[in-house]
C-alpha cells in the first residue's frame, strides 16, 4: 500500500480478506449524468449499502458482499459495472509524459489485484450457469408445446442442456478518449421481470461458488483451469480520461498500462475478442483502476426495436423515480416513440397503471413489439402463459389526448428535441400546445411531470405561458447522445386548465 501511494498519491484499495472472512467487493457503476443521486437511493434501498458519488460526474462506488452480485446486476439505473481494484484520489502525475506514462507502469505489480480478480471470476461463472439455465428452460418449453401440438403427456426427458452452454466474451471496439461518460457494448443481461426462482437459482450459485472457489472455471491470477490444461486469458485495458493538464493521451496510457499487464499476468491483448477488460479511469488527478463486470450495458435490456432516438432504459428509470410513483397511480408518456419509458415503468411498478402513445405509426409498432418481446421474456416457465404486464399502447394526438379531464396522476415523456425528430421551429407551437393538454388530463394540486428536452429556451418560454397550471420543481441536467438535455420535474397547480388558449 506505501508502494503504490508512493507512484503517485494516496491510494484506496478494497481491504483484504482475512481467512475465512467473507468476500467484499467495492463496485463501481457508471450511471446516467445527472442521475448519481437517484442510482445511489437505489442502491440503498434494494442492497442496504451507502453509495459515494464521484467527482468524474456518471459514477458512484459502494461495497457489497461478494454474494450479492446477482442483485447488483438487477439495478435499475446503471449502466455498466466494474470492481474495483484500487483508488487513487489525489494521484499526482509527473508533468513529463515519460515519467508519468513510467509511473502509470510500475502500478500495475503494487495493485491488489487477488480479490478483485476473485469477484471476476465469481461473476463470470455466475454469467455462464445463468446462460446455461435460460438455454434449458428455452429447450423444455419447446419441448412441451410440441408434445402438446402431438397430443403427448407433459413427461419427458430433457435433452443435456450442458452442450448449450456458453457465454459470448466478444465486445466492441475500443471506447473514445474524450473522458465522457461512455457506454460499452459488453453484456450481462439484467433481469426484466424474472420469476423469484429464477433469483434464487441466482443465489445459490453465488453462495455455492464462494465455497467451492472457482471449480472448473478459468483462474486469472494463474490463467488454468482445473485439468491443468493452460488456458491464456485474452484482455483489454480501456483508459477514460478527462482534464485538460495530462501529458499524455488516453490511447498512450491504455498502451502502457495494458503493457505492464500483459507482462505481470501473462495474459495476451486483444481489443475485440477478449476475457478481461482492464479499466483505467483517469478524472483530473483522480484515478481508478478496474475490472469490468458487463459486457453490453445493462440499460439495452427492454428494447429489441429500435428507433431514431430510443432513450436508455436506465435514463427511463431515473425520470419514473422522481415523480415518486405510488400504487394505483396512472401513468402516460404522450410521446412514447419506441416505449422505453412505460415498458420500464411497467416492469419496475407493476402495481400502477402505464399507458403510452404516439402520434407515428411506425413508433406504436415498435413500441408494440417491444412489449411482446417483453412478454415473451416473462413467459411463465411452468405454464407456457404470458404473466401480462399493466401497459396500454395507444395511437393519437398529443394536443388532443381521449383522456378524461384530471385523470392522470403522472405523466412521463422525452419530448422531441428539434434534431432527428421534428424541427426547433415546430417546437415553439408544439411545446405550449402539449404543456396545456398534459396540464388538462393531470390530477389538479397531486400531479406531476418528468419531461425531458434538449430544447431548454423553447421550453423555458413554453412553461413561463403555463405557469398557471405548472411550477417547475427540480431541473437535472443529463447528457443524452452528447446533447446537453434537461429533465424538468414539473408539479400541477390546483387551477383548472382551459380547454382552449392563445400561447403567445
Amino acid at each position: 500500500m506505501a508502494e503504490a501511494e508512493a507512484a503517485g498519491g494516496a491510494g484506496e484499495a478494497p481491504a483484504p480478506a482475512e481467512e475465512g472472512a467473507e468476500l467484499t467487493a467495492v463496485i463501481g457503476a457508471t450511471v446516467p449524468t445527472g442521475f448519481e443521486l437517484t442510482a445511489a437511493e437505489e442502491v440503498q434501498e434494494k442492497l442496504g449499502s451507502a453509495s459515494r458519488i464521484s467527482r468524474d460526474r456518471g459514477k458512484i462506488y459502494f461495497e457489497v458482499p461478494a454474494r450479492g452480485l446477482p442483485q447488483v446486476h438487477r439495478l435499475r439505473s446503471v449502466d455498466n459495472l466494474f470492481v474495483v481494484v484500487q483508488e487513487f484520489k489525489d494521484y499526482q502525475f509527473k508533468e513529463n509524459k515519460e515519467d508519468a506514462l513510467k509511473d502509470l507502469e510500475d502500478l500495475v505489480k503494487k495493485l491488489p489485484w487477488t480479490n478483485p480478480l476473485k469477484v471476476w471470476e465469481l461473476n463470470n461463472s455466475l454469467k455462464k450457469k445463468k446462460t446455461k439455465r435460460k438455454k434449458h428452460n428455452l429447450q423444455s418449453t419447446a419441448s412441451k408445446e410440441k408434445l402438446n401440438e402431438d397430443g403427448q403427456g407433459e413427461g419427458t426427458d430433457q435433452k443435456d442442456a450442458s452442450k448449450q452452454e456458453g457465454c459470448a466474451q466478444n465486445a466492441a471496439g475500443v471506447e473514445p478518449a474524450s473522458g465522457q461518460d461512455t457506454e460499452t457494448t459488453q453484456g450481462v443481461a439484467s433481469r426484466n421481470g424474472e420469476e423469484e426462482e429464477e433469483e434464487n437459482n441466482e443465489q445459490a450459485d453465488a453462495k455455492d461458488e464462494l465455497q467451492a472457489g472457482s471449480g472448473s472455471e478459468t483462474t486469472a491470477g494463474d490463467s488454468k483451469t482445473s485439468e491443468g490444461e493452460a488456458k491464456v486469458l485474452k484482455f483489454r485495458v480501456t483508459c477514460n480520461r478527462a482534464g485538460d493538464k495530462h501529458s499524455f493521451t488516453s490511447n498512450e496510457a491504455a498502451r502502457d498500462f495494458g503493457g505492464a499487464v500483459q507482462e505481470h499476468f501473462q495474459w495476451k491483448a486483444d481489443m475485440t475478442n477478449f476475457d478481461v477488460e482492464v479499466l483505467l479511469n483517469i478524472h483530473n488527478n483522480e484515478v481508478v483502476v478496474g475490472i469490468a463486470l458487463t459486457e453490453e450495458s445493462l440499460h439495452r435490456r427492454n428494447i429489441t426495436h429500435f428507433g431514431p432516438t430510443t432513450l436508455r432504459s436506465t435514463l427511463a428509470y431515473g425520470m419514473l423515480r422522481l415523480c415518486d410513483p405510488q400504487p394505483t397511480d396512472i401513468i402516460v408518456d404522450p410521446m412514447c416513440g419506441t416505449g422505453a419509458i412505460p415498458i420500464e415503468g411497467a416492469t419496475e411498478w407493476p402495481s400502477c397503471y402505464h399507458i403510452a402513445g404516439d402520434n407515428n405509426p411506425q413508433a406504436v409498432k415498435r413500441a408494440a413489439n417491444n412489449i411482446c418481446s417483453l412478454l415473451k421474456k416473462n413467459e411463465n416457465k411452468e405454464s407456457s402463459t404470458s404473466l401480462g404486464i399493466p401497459l396500454d399502447i395507444i395511437q393519437w394526438d398529443i394536443c388532443n389526448l381521449p383522456l378524461r379531464t384530471g385523470s392522470v396522476d403522472i405523466i412521463v415523456t422525452d419530448m422531441p428535441f428539434g434534431k432527428r425528430i421534428g424541427s426547433k421551429k415546430k417546437n415553439w407551437d408544439l411545446y405550449p400546445a402539449c404543456l396545456m393538454e398534459m396540464g388538462r388530463i393531470c390530477t389538479p394540486g397531486t400531479g406531476r411531470a418528468a419531461l425531458l428536452t434538449q430544447d431548454k429556451k423553447c421550453f423555458a418560454k413554453a412553461l413561463s405561458r403555463m405557469g398557471h397550471i405548472w411550477r417547475k420543481g427540480q431541473t437535472v441536467w443529463v447528457n443524452v447522445g452528447g446533447l446537453h438535455a434537461a429533465v424538468y420535474l414539473l408539479k400541477r397547480t390546483w387551477e383548472r386548465a382551459e380547454e382552449k388558449r392563445s400561447f403567445w
